[in-house]
């Protein structure tokens, strides 16, 4: 499949490392069906950033994507400056997933202790990140309770508290406080607030537009397909509506702006919108040549050989670099589909 292009500005990593999320042209599909079509974004590390879309738009696959155990049929994802997947972040992701991820006939602590083990942590090392995890998620009044009497709330927090097991860099998590009242919302949400304030960067998925509110930046998803990427005022000014729910809505229905519907999403910067840490002009990311076929001019002159910078089919996909040299996409560039524009 012919991949589309895209614009997306480049600047040199700073140090503090590359972005904690790098995507480019992620394909992931099911038979014939496309589970996400040509997503691209990067998100800037110690932000919460909130992917947002209605229930079975792909955002599941693509934290799956992100966390590196979702097989993807094109396209590239950087964590923290590796493949995603990669052994050397195996304690630097954590992972919250939809279901819980606990035994809910052992007590909280009997929880961490078991998971805690399982990431290598032994002796006082175990002790003080168990410790740490209760306090960091409120749960020392239920520590000693099987999680199978716990309420909802507390049910997630003993995932959340799993997932901080490794304090790591990058905490993806789906949909965690869906179904759960107003005054827990309110309490994890300020959870997740300390922790990004603290340097983690947050991935969370939710359908719920008005949680857009608490995050730093936005994706908006649907049909598997990647609407915007920008801050929360930035996509209000766009789109000139009061609300998220009402923009979402209005990217949705363009109601005659932009391409007409069906036509390829182009992801374009948000030019009204100047981006403060862009000191310097930046190249945009350099368009990839088309692919060559290695055929002879003549038949008794052998064929060259395919550079061997192109993987062998045999070769995993994300084995080569995702960017060439220090180029990286820029975490804090926003862009809209093309048929996404404003009034």
């Amino acid at each position: 499949m012919e991949q589309r292009q895209h614009t997306l500005h480049a600047k040199k990593a700073s140090a503090d490392g590359p972005p904690a999320i790098s995507v480019y042209g992620l394909r992931v599909a099911r038979g014939d069906r496309a589970l996400l079509d040509d997503i691209s974004f990067a998100a800037p590390r110690g932000a919460i950033v909130g992917l947002l879309g209605p229930s079975g738009c792909g955002k599941t696959t693509l934290l799956r994507s992100v966390v590196g155990i979702q097989a993807c049929a094109a396209g590239h994802v950087q964590v923290l400056g590796h493949p995603a997947g990669a052994a050397a972040l195996e304690t630097r992701v954590g992972y919250v997933t939809q279901a819980p991820s606990v035994y809910t006939d052992l007590t909280v602590l009997e929880n961490l202790r078991y998971f805690s083990a399982a990431l290598g942590l032994r002796g006082w090392r175990r002790e003080n990140a168990v410790v740490r995890v209760v306090k960091e998620v409120d749960l020392a009044d239920w520590a000693d309770q099987p999680v199978g009497r716990l309420s909802g709330g507390q049910y997630s927090r003993v995932s959340l508290a799993v997932a901080l097991l490794g304090s790591p860099e990058l905490l993806v998590m789906d949909e965690p406080t869906v179904g759960l009242d107003p005054l827990i919302r309110q309490e994890l949400w300020a959870v997740f607030r300390r922790l990004a304030n603290e340097g983690t960067t947050l991935l969370v998925s939710s359908h719920v537009m008005d949680e857009a509110d608490r995050c730093d930046r936005l994706l908006l998803m649907r049909d598997g397909r990647l609407l915007a990427s920008c801050e929360r005022s930035e996509l209000l000014a766009h789109t000139g509506c009061a609300s998220v729910e009402g923009a979402f809505m209005r990217l949705v229905r363009p109601e005659g702006a932009g391409a007409p519907a069906g036509s390829d999403s182009v992801p374009v910067r948000l030019d009204s919108v100047p981006d403060p840490t862009d000191s310097v002009p930046t190249p945009s990311h350099p368009e990839r040549a088309p692919e060559t076929a290695y055929e002879p001019a003549d038949e008794s002159i052998p064929a060259p050989a395919p550079p061997s910078s192109v993987p062998p089919p045999s070769q995993p996909l994300f084995a080569q670099p995702l960017f060439d040299g220090d180029l990286l996409p820029d975490p804090h560039a926003s862009f809209f589909a093309t048929e996404c524009r404003g009034p």
